[in-house]
């Protein structure tokens, strides 16, 4: 005894078409012989695409519905895989069953239909900024390739559209595809109108049908105060044009930023070593310093020590959505290398005073 087709797919006398495609669907999947290796699961398969066969069918259907499997057009009862005499012939479109199943179609990948609308591509372009450029702002100007509609034909590759007479308007083709558990219907987007269901009568001379020409544009971009490098801004809608309808792409940029020979940058804020003299540091200084603004004026307190911290506060990078940062003086005492006589003279008898009355030389001493 043959099971109910509807048992086979899990559903309920009377389901609807939906019904009875979303369980194909679904069972399927599960046991398709491509992704299920199991003892059995071939003629799991084959039984429900037999059922499918028929409750996809409204004419078999109602056959189906009525006399069950002793309906008087089922091939004698329909005994075994094939029967109702019309499996074989069954339209099941791969596309849009199997293609969605495993995003392929017995092999290729599964082709978005040519008449679609499709956005126009996105493009990365990189630009190198000086430290300051980045830090103060500015404007570059860069030249690009850019793909743009005809504006001969408007983006359409000709003029006087007709019907394309090998798709016959629909875009795609349909072939008969055979395979173990029958024969089916698959579609692919029509060679000869790209999936359109038009041809033109006269090919456009200036884009070649092609329906966008290659054009070298020049753009200025506004460069915003305080990125750095891996920064990107987005010009949207100025990246190549789109396909039947389609958004035009985005400009990416991407910044990269040289280092400066005295900054040094960290996120927003600016560290500034500065070289200090002994004297400066001993008895202390003002003493002028540069910034990434403008100049100031820093007081260096007496006693100074290699290391030490100073900070300006909101004189780091300041950006449009980030804030501002803070810029941090690292204090560097230089020993000198050459020194006159009378300089020497002069450390001579400083070193004759005491001078090691400081936490770290008597730390240091008490071990001698």
């Amino acid at each position: 005894m043959k099971k109910d087709y509807y048992e086979v797919l899990g559903l309920q006398k009377g389901a609807s078409e939906q019904e009875i495609k979303s369980a194909f669907r679904k069972l399927a999947k599960k046991y398709h012989p491509d992704l299920n290796k199991e003892s059995g699961s071939e003629e799991k398969f084959k039984e429900i695409s037999e059922a499918y066969s028929v409750l996809s069918d409204p004419e078999k259907k109602a056959q189906y519905d009525r006399f069950g499997h002793d309906a008087p057009n089922f091939g004698g009862g329909a005994s075994g895989f094939g029967g109702f005499g019309g499996f074989s012939s069954v339209d099941i479109d791969l596309d849009d069953i199997l293609g969605d199943l495993f995003g392929m179609n017995f092999g290729r990948r599964k082709k978005s239909k040519g008449n679609q609308a499709v956005d126009g591509e996105d493009v990365l372009v990189r630009i190198n900024l000086s430290f300051m450029e980045a830090v103060e702002g500015c404007k570059k100007s860069i030249k690009i390739d850019i793909e743009e509609d005809c504006e001969e034909c408007h983006g359409e590759g000709g003029f006087d559209k007709i019907e394309c007479s090998n798709c016959h308007g629909t875009g795609v083709l349909v072939q008969q595809t055979n395979s173990f558990f029958g024969s089916f219907q698959s579609r692919t987007t029509c060679p000869y109108c790209h999936g359109t269901g038009s041809t033109m009568k006269k090919t456009c001379s200036s884009c070649r049908g092609n329906g966008r020409i290659k054009k070298n544009k020049e753009i200025v971009i506004k460069v915003p105060k305080g990125v750095d490098t891996g920064s990107r801004i987005r010009l949207s809608g100025k990246g190549p044009a789109g396909k039947n309808g389609g958004y035009p792409g985005d400009i990416y940029i991407e910044f990269k930023v040289e280092k400066h020979s005295l900054f040094e940058r960290d996120e927003n804020d600016i560290y500034l070593e500065v070289p200090l003299t002994i004297t400066e540091a001993s008895l202390g200084c003002e003493k002028e310093i540069p910034t990434v603004y403008d100049n100031v004026i820093l007081t260096i307190k007496e006693g100074a020590q290699t290391g030490d911290k100073l900070k300006l506060k909101g004189k780091g990078i300041i950006t449009e959505h980030n804030g501002t940062g803070d810029m941090y003086v690292i204090l560097n005492i230089i020993t000198p290398t050459k020194l006159s006589r009378r300089q020497k003279e002069l450390l001579k008898e400083l070193s004759e005073t005491p001078l090691d009355n400081s936490s770290e030389f008597k730390k240091f001493n008490k071990y001698l």
